[in-house]
């Protein structure tokens, strides 16, 4: 029996839970939460997560919520994606969390509040002050990069896939992938990995 991802393709997070499904190989079905139109708030949701937020997994009776967290099961699960070693594993949290804090925590906000906020309500100074947060991120992150291929090890893992989660927008929120050769050279290298697709192509969006 499939898994089921509780998802929708604008979600940078249910994403990351989508594409390491995904390259890990497991079977899996997308379930459409319209998000826009406050499917996370409805009771039925919450049921599910009290967070009232994507992504959501659901493998037989087991319930899981939060990206890193389905990550680090789907990986656990199959032995794939998640570091050849105590010590790789441990660098592969390293930056799962680095992402969470710094990349997707200020990268999903900002997509947000520049594309799908009523433009009324977007605050430019707080939009500036989340870019360059952003940006000081996505410097540590070009920097890690300098002559690897990947952020953990000699593979991918579900580190790179958490931290690129948001990269592959084609939306604006001040990222710019030509200012960094690194990264873009290994946004590159993931989008080659066999299996590899776009969110909009791996999950139903709400918009489009």
């Amino acid at each position: 029996m499939s898994m089921k991802l509780h998802c929708f393709g604008e979600s940078g997070n249910a994403y990351k839970a989508a594409l390491t499904l995904t390259l890990a190989g497991e079977a899996w079905e997308p379930v459409f939460v319209d998000f826009f139109k406050g499917a996370t708030r409805s009771p039925e949701f919450k049921a599910l997560s009290v967070m009232g937020e994507v992504p959501v997994l659901e493998d037989g009776d087991t319930v899981l919520t939060q990206s890193g967290v389905i990550q680090d099961y789907v990986s656990s699960k199959t032995g794939k994606l998640g570091g050849k070693s105590a010590a790789e594993r441990r660098e592969v949290l390293r930056w799962m969390f680095f992402d969470n804090h710094k990349v997707s925590g200020v990268a999903g906000p900002l997509r947000f509040n520049m594309n799908f906020l009523p433009e009324e309500k977007r605050n430019a100074d707080v939009n500036a002050f989340m870019a360059m947060r952003l940006a000081s991120a996505l410097k540590v992150l070009e920097a890690q990069l300098e002559g690897r291929d990947w952020l953990a090890g000699d593979e991918i893992t579900i580190a790179d896939i958490a931290c690129s989660g948001y990269l592959f927008y084609d939306e604006d929120f001040t990222f710019d992938r030509t200012q960094y050769p690194n990264i873009n050279a290994w946004l590159d290298r993931i989008a080659a990995t066999p299996g590899w697709k776009h969110p909009y192509d791996l999950m139903p969006r709400a918009f489009g």
